[in-house]
């Protein structure tokens, strides 16, 4: 029988609010960045880095201290909430002129 361990599970969720907040953040900072450079994958690339590390690394530090199958869990359920809640708010933003952009 699988033990669920949900003060893991809870902290990895807690943990994971912020770190996927911050991911998010810093996709659209770097989105912007590069919109608006003359060399836009230099900014994809770092931004991707930079966030990948960041949420690995806190990946790792929760699987170091606590439960590995269950801190993970509440981590990515974190990640995902959050993936929803931003997708939302940014589908019910005002439309945005693109037409610098190439846009119509």
């Amino acid at each position: 029988m699988i033990s669920i361990d949900p003060h893991a599970m809870l902290i990895g969720f807690v943990v994971g609010l912020p770190a996927s907040a911050i991911f998010f953040v810093g996709l659209a900072m770097g989105m912007r960045l590069a919109l608006a450079a003359d060399t836009p994958a230099v900014w994809l690339v770092l931004s991707f880095f930079t966030r990948a590390a960041v949420l690995l690394g806190v990946g790792f530090i929760l699987t170091k201290y606590l439960h590995p199958l269950w801190s993970i869990v509440g981590y990515m359920l974190a990640f995902l909430l959050m993936r929803i809640v931003m997708v939302r708010y940014v589908k019910s933003a005002k439309n945005i002129n693109l037409t610098g952009q190439g846009g119509s």
